[in-house]
């Protein structure tokens, strides 16, 4: 496997960080996760966009510019000849003494490099089980309204999945209401409507979340922001997923319960493949 590190390219066995680097001591950085698809990334521009927002909020200094960036990606993906993976971008602010303080580190680390697609016909939604976790978020968290490389919680919750044989965690706000997937936006069908957690209760503005709401419009579907507390969710018409590796995701259970199945999930995701084939030919 070819990799992206610094400018250059190199076999991933030779692409090596520092052990200073504040990225490995301190999850000291960003990242985003893409689908690429015919070569191309999807949604490439909400994604970099993101990228750049968490940067000036840590005040990293990207080293590259956006279009330096995306021949980059392009160059990757031509190197390993996989025109259908995932594009994981990571950016940390490089080495530094020791300590906290990161007045010393001044040349930001960055990497690229590409992984093997989630198996998977594309003909219709994956399905898969979920649990609730006993990881809390906190409501109005700034930190995560980006993918920042200190993901403890989210690892926690996932742990918690993979013991209990579930495919995905839920974890709950500190307010008692549910707020995400350890790595996936959370939505719920209720009296015809697609209905997510608010932004404001510390989740993060995913890019195929705001493709979902864009669908949503598109087909005249309502959907709202609102929340609700884990056990109501047996009583709604359907609950699924989004997230960038697998697009949109049908949950079958929640603890083991059954969940109710909504054709609306399928209409989305069908609507979902096709923006993606659009975007990407």
């Amino acid at each position: 496997m070819i990799v992206f590190l610094n400018g250059r390219f190199a076999p991933e066995a030779g692409a090596v960080v520092s052990v200073f680097d504040r990225g490995f001591l301190y999850g000291d950085g960003l990242f985003e996760t893409l689908a690429v698809f015919n070569g191309q990334p999807f949604r490439w521009q909400q994604h970099l966009e993101r990228l750049q927002r968490g940067a000036e909020f840590l005040k990293i200094r990207l080293p590259f510019t956006a279009e330096a960036l995306r021949d980059f990606a392009r160059q990757l993906i031509e190197k390993n000849r996989m025109p259908d993976a995932l594009l994981r971008l990571t950016v940390s602010r490089g080495m530094g003494v020791r300590g906290y303080s990161p007045k010393s580190a001044q040349e930001p680390t960055v990497v690229m490099s590409l992984h093997a697609a989630r198996a998977g016909d594309g003909k219709e939604p994956k399905r898969w089980r979920l649990m609730t976790s006993s990881v809390r978020l906190p409501v109005n968290d700034p930190l995560a309204q980006f993918k920042t490389c200190n993901k403890l919680p989210q690892i926690l919750a996932r742990a918690e999945a993979d013991t209990a044989g579930a495919d995905e965690a839920l974890l709950i706000s500190s307010d008692g209401h549910v707020a995400e997937g350890s790595s996936s936006n959370f939505f719920w069908i209720e009296s015809g409507s697609v209905c997510t957690t608010p932004l404001a209760s510390g989740v993060l503005p995913g890019v195929t979340r705001a493709v979902v709401l864009e669908l949503c419009q598109k087909l005249g579907v309502d959907a709202r922001q609102a929340t609700v507390a884990p056990d109501q969710l047996r009583w709604t018409q359907g609950v699924f997923l989004s997230l960038s590796s697998a697009g949109i995701v049908e949950a079958l259970s929640l603890d083991g319960q059954a969940l109710g199945q909504s054709p609306l999930v399928a209409e989305l995701y069908t609507a979902y493949r096709a923006v993606v084939l659009a975007d990407t030919k």
